[in-house]
């Protein structure tokens, strides 16, 4: 939740740009892989950056949304390049009374032909949490980080306990930052149904899901640099693990009692360790 004065149009762009290119730094964005998307539920005009206008279906109801505004990516742009010129890369979608429908408002230089075929998962997770926490901000970012998506592919990595066990284990910022541990989902297809269902539920109870044998998904009701910043703690503790796995697992890693130590101080809520 944002408290007023609420951030303007070009402060948003620029910081969903920010992500972007922070996401490719640490290769968690090859060519057009990944996307983003942010929710706003305050009054904001889009059409001196973004003037043509189109009416399109939304891929699933969410008349609790209607009023709000969606900024999402484009189909097959690259995230690095989204700080260079936001409106070319974004599209911006004002729900209709009744939230079947929208407005997508698009510029003259936009690049692509339709948004994010993902955005389905982005609009689901985003409707869910708006109607639980009442929030009037939140952010999905989805990315395909290295050392998370191999990892994935290792069966024991696919059971959440082991998984958040063996990750969790090697900063002391990761319990204070991912808390709730990561969620995982196993491998659907991009885009399905399913995979949005799942995606879901599984955003429900953590604030980064990874889909197996494909990368992450992460959010944030603060800022979408936060949700970004969520993909970056989750890959170093995916790091620490591979490289640990190349090395014999010769690493312990911090003990339960060493991180329930850290939890106590710091007031963490936490049932992983």
């Amino acid at each position: 939740m944002l408290d007023a004065p609420y951030p303007e149009l070009d402060e948003l762009l620029t910081t969903i740009g920010e992500a972007g290119r922070h996401l490719s730094e640490i290769e968690a964005s090859e060519g057009a892989a990944g996307n983003i998307s942010i929710y706003v539920g305050w009054p904001i005009d889009v059409r001196r950056r973004f003037p043509n206008v189109e009416t399109i279906e939304l891929p699933e109801a969410a008349p609790e949304l209607a009023g709000g505004t969606f900024i999402v990516t484009g189909s097959g742009r690259r995230l690095r390049e989204i700080i260079d010129d936001p409106a070319a890369n974004l599209g911006c979608v004002s729900v209709d009374e009744g939230g079947l429908t929208g407005r997508l408002y698009t510029s003259p230089r936009k690049l692509f032909a339709r948004l994010t075929s993902e955005f389905n998962s982005h609009l689901a997770v985003h409707h869910d949490q708006v109607v639980r926490s009442g929030t009037n901000f939140h952010a999905v970012v989805h990315a395909q980080p290295r050392h998370l998506t191999y990892l994935s592919h290792i069966p024991r990595y696919q059971y959440e306990p082991y998984l958040n066990r063996h990750l969790l284990r090697w900063q002391p910022e990761l319990i204070v930052q991912l808390p709730e541990g990561i969620g995982h989902v196993p491998f659907l297809v991009p885009g399905s149904g399913e995979l949005m269902a799942a995606t879901l539920e599984s955003l429900r109870q953590h604030r980064i899901v990874i889909w197996g044998k494909h990368g992450v998904m992460a959010r944030s009701d603060v800022s979408v640099k936060r949700a970004a910043d969520r993909i970056e703690y989750a890959e170093t503790a995916g790091r620490y693990e591979y490289m640990n796995l190349v090395n014999h697992e010769q690493g312990e890693g911090l003990s339960v009692d060493e991180i329930r130590a850290i939890a106590k101080l710091w007031n963490i809520e936490q049932n992983i360790f």
